[in-house]
């Protein structure tokens, strides 16, 4: 397929008014990814080299949100809403170009997948002139169906057009088509808008595609290959089949996955053979995982980088530019962001790391912070190799805690420390003898007032 030339032409104009949302529908998410960038990334992987989207209800949004995530690609305006194959031609230009193949897909089905536009563009190559893509379900009612004869498809056939017998077929329209490039624009130009609706549907492409005396053929997806996403109960259902069938992807790569159900992953996780992951953790965004880390219960990841034999939770939580090196532990209770935990490095429990460096072998104890934060800008804690920093402490940047140091408990320390060094930073304990006894009872006496 790499000798032939495609253009897919991905109709993204729909308002979605069943999702109830000012997000236009094409841009709302499956495991963190627009839909829209769903349908380009199937269509890149089936050999598409060039994109025309075609929008309208929020086109500067969903213009910006493409730039993001495709290359070649260009905006066509559909200023009215007079049907598929009307939508079709606003992308007139970038079929003029005389493209081999030309891919029609809607930018609301992320759950395409790359092996059926694939296996359209071969039927193409094989000399058809028009491929759909249809779907079989035992329950065909309200589909269009798909009307075979010696193998060629002669008719989509809406449901309540259908004779009895076309009632019984399973075999139903699933709206992608491929369409060979040289008879595009002699075919879309014939369709006419004579029906009840007065709208030009490019499902008429396939009987006008017969009467000129070419191939016409049809391809099967899976039903869920298929799905369109209409409102947020659709959204969810789309977003259950993705993260069904990533979970069975991990597994079979060589993932422990205890309890499947109970991972979200995003379309971006990365992770590696023999790592295990506990019941209820979360993949966000931007997480790449090396082989043989354990990720336990309740965590919480994103944008994050762990290396191998790495150990994280429970209920942890790694942000954005958190970075673990090999055999660094993050334990429970543990927020990283922005920060480096290198070889061997430990971070218990009950601690915030952000925007630091935490060196090589060196131990946080329970409750340390490192106070990045002033109010205006971010300053960088820096923790050497080996160092030892005591539960409870506070570490104001910017600072630097030198290799072999070790920070007494309960320290709030703003100043940098040498290496090999013993730093207090607290204030020196006084006892009042009967002091308390006195504070109660003065507390008491007031609060009777």
């Amino acid at each position: 397929m790499t000798e032939r030339s495609c253009l897919s032409i991905i109709l993204a104009a729909g308002e979605g008014t069943r999702m109830k949302s000012a997000l236009p529908k094409v841009l709302h998410k499956v495991a963190g990814l627009p839909m829209l960038a769903h349908v380009t990334h199937a269509a890149q992987e089936a050999g598409a080299g060039d994109f025309a989207y075609v929008v309208g209800h929020g086109a500067e949004t969903v213009t910006k949100a493409i730039a993001g995530f495709a290359q070649n690609a260009k905006t066509y305006v559909q200023t009215e809403r007079l049907g598929t194959a009307h939508a079709v031609l606003a992308a007139r230009e970038a079929i003029a170009r005389g493209y081999d193949d030309l891919l029609v897909m809607f930018g609301d089905t992320p759950l395409i997948e790359s092996g059926v536009l694939k296996a359209a563009r071969e039927k193409l190559a094989d000399g058809n002139a028009v491929v759909v893509v249809g779907f079989r379900t035992p329950n065909p009612a309200g589909y269009g169906r798909l009307i075979e004869k010696n193998g060629a498809l002669v008719a989509i056939r809406e449901d309540k057009e259908c004779t009895e017998a076309e009632r019984a077929i399973n075999f139903c329209n699933g709206g992608l088509m491929a369409i060979a490039g040289k008879h595009a624009l002699a075919l879309l130009d014939k369709i006419d808008n004579k029906n009840a609706k007065g709208e030009f549907y490019l499902t008429d492409i396939v009987e006008l595609a017969n009467a000129a005396g070419l191939k016409v053929a049809a391809t099967e997806a899976s039903f869920e290959s298929a799905l369109g996403v209409n409102s947020r109960v659709e959204l969810a259902e789309a977003e259950a089949i993705w993260q069904q069938r990533k979970r069975r992807a991990v597994m079979l790569s060589g993932v422990t996955l205890i309890d499947p159900t109970s991972v979200h992953f995003s379309a971006d996780t990365e992770i590696g053979v023999d790592t295990l992951v506990e019941p209820n953790v979360f993949f966000g965004p931007g997480v790449k995982i090396a082989s043989n880390v354990t990720i336990h219960a309740f965590s919480h990841l994103e944008g994050a980088t762990v290396a191998s034999g790495s150990d994280v939770g429970p209920y942890a939580r790694l942000r954005p530019g958190a970075e673990l090196h090999e055999k660094a532990k993050v334990g429970n209770f543990v927020e990283i962001k922005k920060a480096v935990v290198e070889t061997g490095a430990k971070v218990n429990h009950l601690t915030y790391i952000g925007d630091a460096r935490i060196g090589e072998g060196a131990n946080i104890g329970a409750g340390t912070i490192t106070c990045n934060y002033d109010g205006f800008s971010k300053f960088v804690t820096n923790i050497g190799k080996g160092a030892f920093i005591g539960s409870n402490s506070s570490l104001v940047a910017p600072i630097t805690i030198g290799d072999g140091a070790y920070v007494a408990s309960g320290s709030v320390l703003t100043e940098d420390v040498e290496p090999d060094a013993l730093a207090f930073g607290r204030a020196r304990q006084k006892n009042l003898p009967g002091k308390g006894r006195e504070l109660r009872e003065r507390f008491s006496r007031a609060a009777k007032k």
